[in-house]
C-alpha cells in the first residue's frame, strides 16, 4: 500500500470535515476513510487479475462501512466520503483527486443493451473531475462526466454532462449558475449545495408579479384609447 496515498487521504478529511479532531479519529472512527483504504487493496487485486479475491475483499468492505466501491473502479488521492452509508460506486467509474462524496451517492451505470456480455468492455459509470462535490443523495448516471470544481447538489438526479465549476440541482439536474472559476478556499461547499440557491417559488413569485404589472399597463392604456375614441365619435356626431 502506497503510504503516501494513505496520508494524503487522512489529509483530506481534516481539511475538509470541520468534526475531525484529529487524524488518529480518522484512522479509527471514519468509515469513508476505512472504505478506501479497503478500496486500494480490492483494486491492486483486480489490476492483478485476482478478481475474486478482489471482490471478496470489496463485499467484506462494504459489509464493514456500508460503502461499495467496486475494485475495478479508479480513485484518485484526497477522496473524502463523508457519513458514507450507502455510497455505491460502479465497476468503470473514475474518480478524480480531492472529489467529496456524501451519503448515499450512487455513481452508477446505464446498460446501453441488454446484451451483458457486450457491456462488459464498455464505459458505463460517471467520469467526477478533480474536486467535485456530490452532495447526500444524488445520482449520477451513465458514461458522462462531471467537470472540475462541480457541485452536484442533494438528491439531484445527472443524466448529462456538468461543465466545469458549474451547479446542478433538481431532477433531472440543471444548471442553476454558469460556471466559475474559483479558488480553493472558494470552492468547496458542504452537500454541494451552495448557500446562495436561488428560491424557485420565489422566482415565480416575482416573475407573476412583473406579468401582472404589465397586464395592469396595458389595461390602463387600453382605456385610455377608449377614451379618446369616445370623444373623436363624439366629435364626429356633434358636427
Amino acid at each position: 500500500m502506497n503510504f503516501k496515498r494513505v496520508i494524503s487521504d487522512i489529509d483530506a478529511y481534516m481539511d475538509r470535515d470541520p468534526a475531525a479532531r484529529s487524524r488518529w479519529m480518522i484512522v479509527l472512527a471514519y468509515p469513508g476513510f476505512h472504505a478506501s483504504m479497503f478500496h486500494h487493496v480490492s483494486s491492486w487485486l483486480w489490476t492483478h487479475r485476482w478478481h475474486h479475491l478482489g471482490r471478496w475483499v470489496s463485499n467484506l468492505g462494504r459489509w464493514l462501512t456500508g460503502i461499495e466501491i467496486h475494485p475495478g473502479a479508479r480513485i484518485g488521492p484526497g477522496l473524502v466520503i463523508d457519513h458514507g452509508m450507502g455510497v455505491v460506486i460502479g465497476e468503470t467509474a473514475e474518480v478524480g483527486d480531492d472529489v467529496t462524496l456524501y451519503h448515499g451517492v450512487t455513481l452508477g451505470g446505464i446498460a446501453p443493451s441488454i446484451d451483458s456480455e457486450s457491456q462488459k468492455e464498455r464505459k458505463r459509470h460517471p467520469t467526477v473531475g478533480d474536486g467535485a462535490i456530490i452532495g447526500s443523495g444524488a445520482q449520477v448516471l451513465g458514461p458522462i462526466t462531471v467537470g472540475g470544481n462541480a457541485r452536484v447538489g442533494a438528491n439531484a438526479v445527472v443524466v448529462r454532462d456538468v461543465p466545469q465549476g458549474a451547479t446542478v440541482v433538481g431532477i433531472p439536474a440543471r444548471q442553476i449558475a454558469e460556471p466559475r472559476d474559483v479558488s480553493k478556499e472558494e470552492r468547496f461547499a458542504a452537500y454541494g449545495t451552495p448557500q446562495d440557491l436561488p428560491d424557485p417559488i420565489a422566482r415565480t413569485m416575482k416573475g407573476l408579479a412583473k406579468e401582472l404589472e404589465e397586464i395592469k399597463e396595458l389595461r390602463a392604456r387600453l382605456e385610455r384609447l377608449e377614451a379618446e375614441l369616445g370623444e373623436q365619435a363624439d366629435k364626429r356626431r356633434a358636427g
